[in-house]
């Protein structure tokens, strides 16, 4: 099957082409096209009118949408989620887990594994495992009932079920350091949250492998100028992404527009971390056994107003981020899915270009998502 997404803005990293064409055959990209040059017979045609044509977006942390949540005890979460993801224009994305039993984590990594074998939405190249080894002190929306000690063999035996890509956890509890090493040794990316590590810490797992810092500024050491803690060591290493979560209420927009001002857009990944509340009315909800309030948006713990994961839909996040970073989007785009597809080893993702995959977003003026592609298959 051929396709041609004609007359459309082709945004890519490094790279803004009005009045493009994009030839998709099968499952890939075969080529770009400029304005006036001939373009190719296929299939069909999608007209664009002139809309900006995206790769289509990473969301590596995400925990559910529609009333559902990664680590509901029932099948059709995964299925629910990564259908939903598709309107926000998300076309890959990892389910992400809550401090839980270990059972809980098995059932749902059972669930992502039947999901792989016939996906419907949102590709799931593997998960997020958030929690459960966390510090009881940073815990905020996770259940600090069920948090526990590192442990590889754990992870392991998740693994052989379904592919763990990312395990978010505290490095300064009992045995961090060492499950840095373990898990970059087995090549999953290690990723600090729900800490209050120091910046001698940060340093020390950073030299033993860890990459990533979980939805940066919240649950992590505070910047002060007596230990620039997590944040600051964030803002300082130039080698370790970090997630944002850019709904303005995690971050606040001139926090925003600081960190697109000193961190290198190339180590910058936007996330959403959803809750089942997305793309649904304000109300009470359940996240991990918590209760949760959201309104105006904002998703809030019931017992003591903490942040209970967000509501944001992944469109409005880039529009977001656009405003607040000042970049063109050549630029914002890179933050958006190729830096996710580089961290975690997924190839031919995170472009416009020939031999990659074609996950493509369409989108109006408005960041509002017009038209989905995955895998060269029109899903919306």
């Amino acid at each position: 099957m051929s396709i041609l997404i004609k007359n459309c803005r082709a945004i890519s990293p490094n790279s803004d082409i009005p009045g493009a064409s994009i030839e998709i055959e099968g499952k890939f990209i075969k080529g770009i096209y400029l304005e006036g040059e001939q373009l190719p017979e296929t299939d069909s045609v999608y007209d664009a009118k002139g809309k900006m044509a995206m790769p289509g977006f990473v969301d590596m942390h995400s925990h559910g949408a529609s009333g559902y949540d990664t680590t509901d005890e029932k099948i059709e979460a995964i299925r629910t989620i990564a259908e939903t993801k598709i309107k926000e224009g998300v076309t890959t994305y990892l389910p992400t887990t809550l401090t839980l039993p270990g059972e809980r984590l098995v059932q749902t990594m059972e669930y992502v594994a039947e999901y792989q074998k016939n996906p419907s939405g949102a590709k799931v190249p593997g998960v997020h495992l958030e929690g459960p080894y966390i510090n009881c002190e940073c815990a905020g929306a996770q259940n600090p009932a069920f948090v526990r000690k590192p442990d590889i063999e754990e992870i392991k035996k998740l693994n052989s079920i379904a592919k763990v890509l990312i395990v978010s956890y505290a490095i300064e509890v009992e045995g961090g350091m060492e499950f840095t090493r373990e898990l970059a040794s087995c090549g999953i990316t290690p990723s600090c949250g729900h800490s209050n590590a120091t910046f001698a810490e940060f340093k020390k797992a950073r030299n033993l492998g860890l990459k990533h810092l979980t939805h940066f500024c919240n649950q992590m050491t505070k910047l002060h100028h007596r230990e620039i803690g997590l944040v600051g060591s964030g803002l300082c290493d130039d080698n370790t992404l970090i997630e944002i979560i850019t709904d303005n209420i995690h971050i606040c927009p001139d926090m925003l527009a600081l960190i697109f001002k000193v961190k290198p857009i190339d180590k910058i990944a936007l996330i959403t971390d959803t809750m089942c509340a997305s793309w649904l009315d304000d109300g009470d909800y359940d996240l991990g056994g918590l209760e949760v309030t959201v309104k105006d948006n904002a998703a809030r713990l019931k017992s003591n107003g903490a942040l209970a994961g967000s509501t944001l839909r992944y469109n409005n996040g880039v529009k977001n981020a656009y405003a607040a970073s000042g970049l063109p989007l050549s630029q914002v785009v890179k933050a958006t899915s190729y830096n996710q597809a580089l961290s975690l080893g997924l190839e031919k993702t995170g472009k416009l270009e020939a031999c990659y995959y074609a996950d493509i977003v369409l989108l109006d003026n408005d960041f509002q998502p017009l038209a989905v592609f995955v895998n060269g298959e029109q899903k919306l």
